[in-house]
């Protein structure tokens, strides 16, 4: 396994949108083209492709969030096709190790919904731990969020 980032830009942003999850897993992530849509027009939001040998397996997509001061693994997301394989833990690790020598050693938020035992499990393996429940409203939905936050 040779998990790699590059940036989403015009050469592979298709190869981004194109990335599936299962039904289930649809009402936890927003879809990758929303996501690339807000890294175009907010500030501070920086999209990266996973890879896995040159192939585009998932996506990150982590910002600094001004209201919690901080930054965010925002979204995370590995294709259906790619899932049940180590691909993701390898991802996660990889990326605190990107973000660690990019950033230095600071706190890193993220969040998945209530009811996402899984991601939360996964985040929990690499030391995020529970801070409080948030709600917010989305695309005409309410959402209830666990926010996790790790000292790396």
């Amino acid at each position: 396994m040779n998990i790699e980032f590059k940036p989403i830009d015009r050469t592979n942003y298709n190869e981004c949108i194109d990335l599936n999850l299962n039904e289930e897993q649809k009402k936890f992530v927003a879809p990758n083209f929303f996501s690339l849509v807000q890294a175009a027009y907010e500030l501070n939001l920086y999209p990266l492709g996973i890879y896995n040998d040159n192939k585009m397996v998932g996506f990150i997509l982590y910002d600094f969030d001004n209201e919690l001061n901080g930054w965010s693994m925002s979204r995370f997301m590995i294709d259906v096709n790619y899932q049940n394989q180590g691909i993701g833990k390898m991802a996660i690790q990889k990326f605190i190790e990107f973000f660690t020598k990019k950033y230095g050693h600071l706190k890193l938020y993220t969040s998945a919904a209530v009811d996402n035992q899984i991601a939360i499990a996964l985040y929990e393996k690499f030391g995020f731990e529970k801070k409080e429940v948030f709600e917010y409203e989305a695309g005409g939905r309410k959402h209830k969020d666990i926010r996790m936050i790790v000292q790396l």
